[in-house]
């Protein structure tokens, strides 16, 4: 089943919700940015989680849309881990890294949508 960047960004938002995931932003950036068409943004508080949330974005992802990412970095660490699908870049940093990287600054000029939770579908 072929899905649309906007689809796979809210997939991806749902598999970090799925692992508790805080503070999941997703950004529209294919008018800003030639690097894809999404970003999604999310959070976790240990290495444990931060893997926790990767591998439950590559499960999903793979389950449902039947996509592997391209690239993968920082799983090992943790810190900041980042899934590169293409079209969509899924990024889950520790509350230390994500506040001294500032991506949502970086990518400010693309349009913002926050995730809240499974119950509370996003509209975009």
């Amino acid at each position: 089943m072929y899905m649309d960047s906007r689809e796979l960004a809210e997939l991806a938002a749902e598999a970090c919700d799925d692992k508790k995931a805080q503070n999941i932003e997703l950004f529209k950036i294919e008018e800003v940015s030639s690097l894809a068409d999404w970003v999604v943004i999310s959070e976790g508080f240990s290495d444990v989680q931060v893997r926790a949330i990767v591998k439950s974005v590559e499960d999903k992802l793979e389950t449902d849309a039947k996509r592997l990412p391209l690239r993968k970095e920082g799983v090992n660490e943790a810190k900041w881990s980042l899934l590169d699908y293409g079209e969509l870049i899924v990024h889950v940093l520790q509350p230390n890294e994500r506040q001294y990287y500032d991506l949502e600054a970086f990518w400010s000029n693309g349009k913002k949508f926050s995730y809240q939770n499974q119950s509370s579908n996003i509209k975009l």
